[in-house]
C-alpha cells in the first residue's frame, strides 16, 4: 500500500470525526415559532441522515455522514430540551416573546424580538433573550432607558403580537 493513499485515508478519516456543535448551557427557552422552527430542522435533519446512510458504502463519504449525525444529534439535543414559553397577549414590559422598539441617541429607531437562541437572526430582527441588547431591555417597559454599549436608549413600545411565520 502506498504511503500517500494510506495519508489521504487518515486525512479522510480526520475529516469525518467532526466534533459536537456546541449546546449552550442557558435553558433552551423557544418561542411557539421557535418550536416550529426547531421542528422542521429535525425534520430536514433526519431526512439528512437517512439520504446519507443510503448515498451507498459509508466508507466513500465518510464525512457526509458524519456531518448528518453530528446535525442529527444537535437538533435531537436542542428539541429535547426546548422549553415552550407563551408570551402574553398583553403588557407593559419586555418580556421573552415581545418585540420593543427603541430609540438610539443618534435618532435611529430599532426593533427587535426577544427569542431563544436557535431563532435569534438579528438581521431579522430576532436577538436571543441572553444576548446583551436583550438583558439591557428585559424588564423594562415604554418610556424607560435602557443601556446599550455603552449609550442610552429609549424604549418606544413593546409590542405582543407573535410575528408572521
Amino acid at each position: 500500500m502506498s504511503v500517500a493513499f494510506t495519508r489521504e485515508e487518515d486525512a479522510e478519516s480526520q475529516a469525518a470525526n467532526l466534533p459536537d456543535r456546541p449546546i449552550s448551557s442557558h435553558p433552551n427557552l423557544v418561542t411557539p415559532r421557535g418550536l416550529a422552527l426547531l421542528e422542521a430542522e429535525l425534520v430536514r435533519a433526519r431526512a439528512a441522515y437517512a439520504a446519507a446512510q443510503s448515498a451507498g458504502d459509508i466508507h466513500t463519504d465518510r464525512t457526509a455522514m458524519a456531518r448528518a449525525t453530528r446535525d442529527l444529534r444537535y437538533v435531537s439535543a436542542r428539541r429535547a430540551s426546548a422549553q415552550l414559553v407563551t408570551t402574553p397577549q398583553t403588557g407593559d414590559t419586555v418580556v421573552f416573546g415581545s418585540t420593543v422598539t427603541f430609540l438610539r441617541e443618534d435618532g435611529r429607531e430599532s426593533r427587535f424580538r426577544i427569542v431563544g437562541e436557535d431563532e435569534a437572526d438579528p438581521a431579522l430582527g430576532a436577538v436571543s433573550y441572553v444576548s446583551p441588547l436583550a438583558r439591557a431591555l428585559l424588564g423594562k417597559g415604554a418610556g424607560d432607558t435602557a443601556l446599550l454599549a455603552g449609550a442610552e436608549v429609549e424604549i418606544v413600545s413593546v409590542d405582543f403580537a407573535a410575528p408572521e411565520s
